[in-house]
């Protein structure tokens, strides 16, 4: 079960549809648990449910290496990028493959539906649809199947950018390592400057924090300078970036971090 909510990580079923366009569909059915204490029969001590929870992040893990050891052997860049819902991160996904240059490919992750994977293949990219049902983010074992189903393995992306694009959650992805080089995590100016004090995890774990949809910040009573302030405190580390897709703000210095990591 995810440490976190108590959704269920550890089986998943793979359905690969392939159309036409390539597009691929993986449903991932998770039968909701609920909180820590109330996923056990009466009885069941709560140290064995946090050994439970253990050896799947454990697994999770071990699957993890397996994909960061491919993408490097393919000398891939993975950004796993991470937000609450809303938070203009497709958007901006959409509008950095359109105008940025970069050679990419996307693993969108969404509970239901392939609306994003659709917008990102618009561009031009190759895109691949993972939807988790009842799951609340994307995990090690579905990136590994995802990559296979997008020709990692082949050849065919070395040398890009891989953009994994999570599941609209602020908590549980913070705590699953996909194989990554690093997270990314938005946060728009819509949601309150306190998101980093409300969800520490996310933003220690995240390399870079990106404040989206800054043409709104005249409008909306968000605090920029608390905002940052919050999120060093919790993560001295973290590099900060401010943008609008809407008005290109800020576009240069995103696309140029991107370029910069890959690099390295």
């Amino acid at each position: 079960m995810c440490q976190n909510c108590g959704c269920d990580i550890s089986h998943h079923d793979h359905d690969h549809t392939h159309d036409h366009s390539h597009s691929h569909v993986h449903p991932h059915e998770h039968a909701t648990k609920g909180p820590l204490g109330a996923v056990h029969a009466a009885g069941t001590a709560t140290s064995r449910a946090i050994e439970v929870e253990e050896n799947i992040l454990s697994e999770n893990d071990r699957l993890a290496a397996r994909n960061r050891d491919l993408f490097e052997a393919h000398h891939i860049l993975a950004l796993n990028l991470v937000s609450s819902p809303g938070s203009g991160k497709t958007t901006l996904l959409a509008k950095t493959l359109s105008e940025g240059g970069l050679k990419a490919a996307v693993i969108e992750g969404d509970q239901s539906t392939e609306f994003d994977a659709e917008r990102i293949r618009q561009t031009g990219a190759t895109a691949i649809q993972i939807n988790t049902g009842q799951g609340c983010h994307l995990d090690a074992h579905m990136i590994g199947h995802a990559m296979m189903d997008i020709d990692i393995p082949t050849g065919k992306l070395d040398n890009h950018i891989v953009f994994i694009e999570n599941v609209g959650n602020l908590v549980c992805p913070a705590s699953y390592d996909l194989g990554e080089a690093a997270k990314v995590v938005f946060l728009s100016v819509t949601e309150g400057e306190d998101k980093p004090a409300k969800y520490p995890d996310m933003f220690a774990a995240s390399q870079l924090m990106v404040v989206t949809k800054m043409d709104l910040l005249p409008h909306v009573p968000f605090d920029l300078d608390r905002c940052l302030a919050f999120a060093r405190k919790i993560n001295p580390d973290i590099e900060i970036l401010t943008l609008s897709s809407t008005t290109g703000e800020g576009m240069e210095a995103w696309i140029s971090w991107i370029k910069n990591k890959k690099k390295v």
